[in-house]
């Protein structure tokens, strides 16, 4: 049996125009200057706190607090708006439905995203069933910390040798690598593909064709 883990947004969603306008939101709402685009995006994959912290290095915790809180609520209202919908990258649903669909997969998720956003999106896209197990910023400690993957390993009986993580940050594969995992990277995420490379990933893809053929598993296995 393999274990198969997907990272979330950058990585099966495209939602970088929802997080830039929740983050500048909840910066403005303290009366900080919003951060770019790329600074913004830069710390997609890490919890919550643990993005904010790296955005805002110097700031005090109740700054910190306030503009967790203020990114929580901004993301819950903008989601809502059709404007800023997240959208699964071209091909993505399809591979998911794929590899649901073998008896030799399990498919799992570990995102920095919370449950609760993470259950709002496997009912909005139909998702339900497909993920065996979901480990999420609540469920563990923020990436590149090997938890989530373990705790996936441990939850489905799925040993390293047979488990790979997917992603489109250098904290997925820095995570994969400190679990003792396969690291796939996405070409079309949040990190530049050198900086996957440098982070050891095993294989860039650059579609989700390529990544059904990086994973190499048998043909004749539904």
């Amino acid at each position: 049996m393999q274990l198969v883990l997907f990272d979330c947004d950058g990585t099966l969603v495209d939602s970088q125009l929802v997080i830039h306008a929740a983050m500048s939101h909840a910066f403005e709402g303290v009366g900080l200057a919003a951060p770019s685009r790329e600074r913004a995006l830069s710390i997609v994959g890490l919890s919550l706190m643990e993005a904010v912290s790296t955005l805002l290095p110097d700031a005090g915790g109740r700054t910190l607090q306030a503009v967790a809180d203020g990114y929580k609520a901004a993301a819950v209202q903008l989601r809502d708006d059709p404007a800023f919908a997240e959208q699964f990258f071209p091909g993505a649903r399809e591979t998911l439905h794929a590899l649901a669909g073998r008896k030799d997969v399990l498919l799992g998720m570990a995102t920095g995203k919370s449950r609760r956003g993470v259950d709002r999106l496997i009912a909005k896209e139909g998702l339900e069933g497909v993920f065996t197990v979901i480990e999420t910023a609540d469920s563990a400690p923020s990436k590149p910390h090997p938890a989530m993957i373990l705790q996936a390993m441990a939850a489905t009986g799925v040993g390293e040798a047979r488990t790979i993580m997917i992603g489109d940050t250098t904290f997925d594969l820095d995570m994969a690598r400190a679990a003792k995992v396969t690291g796939i990277g996405v070409a079309w995420g949040y990190h530049p593909v050198a900086s996957l490379v440098q982070s050891g990933a095993h294989c860039i893809v650059t579609s989700f064709e390529e990544l059904q053929a990086a994973l190499a598993l048998p043909e004749d296995v539904a």
